[in-house]
């Protein structure tokens, strides 16, 4: 099937684009507990406070779950009551997954960007800075939200994809290469 290898392609290209994301804020949380550290450090044993490098670590803390959102989706890590779910049937399971990225996922995600996209936007005409003398960036913090957005619905349209091969009965992954094709390479 032609389309599907072309669905499967849009997957890989969509999924890929989450797993960077995903791996890239990971690095965050590791930047922001040296960072906590460090803070505690000179407070506690100099004296030394610093309202930059406190904000710094809340904006981190933000953007690990804002930009983090669709990257636990991605790998299935949100919670969910599976009492059930888990003895269905991977089709049956597909269908309840296309149903709620369908009528949930997009439609939530979809809300939260248009109702903050007056706040965002309030934000940057004003080029909001921290009310403490902190970040200067305000505004910058609050454009994550429509970053998480964005990166949801990219997401959202991978799972819905992902869930539709799976209810056709095809696999979302491609398959493996035949050793009698072009595209088969030793070693891999």
């Amino acid at each position: 099937m032609p389309s599907t290898n072309r669905e499967r392609a849009v997957l890989r290209r969509l999924d890929g684009l989450t797993e960077a994301v995903g791996r890239y804020v990971a690095w965050l949380v590791l930047i922001m507990m040296l960072l906590q550290f460090a803070i505690v450090v000179m407070r506690y044993v100099f004296g030394i406070h610093s309202i930059v490098m406190q904000e710094s670590v809340m904006y981190m803390h933000a953007a690990v779950f804002l930009l983090g959102a669709a990257w636990t989706l991605r790998r299935d890590g949100h919670v969910r009551v599976d009492i059930f779910y888990r003895r269905l049937s991977a089709r049956r399971r597909a269908g309840i997954d296309l149903a709620g990225t369908l009528l949930l996922l997009l439609p939530v995600t979809l809300f939260i960007g248009i109702s903050s996209l007056d706040y965002v936007l309030s934000s940057w005409a004003i080029l909001e800075r921290s009310p403490d003398g902190g970040i200067p960036g305000v505004f910058l913090l609050k454009s994550l939200i429509l970053v998480m957005v964005a990166l949801l619905l990219v997401q959202g349209v991978a799972q819905a994809l992902r869930q539709w091969l799976i209810l056709r009965g095809c696999s979302p992954h491609d398959p493996p290469a035949r050793p009698d094709t072009p595209d088969h390479q030793e070693g891999i």
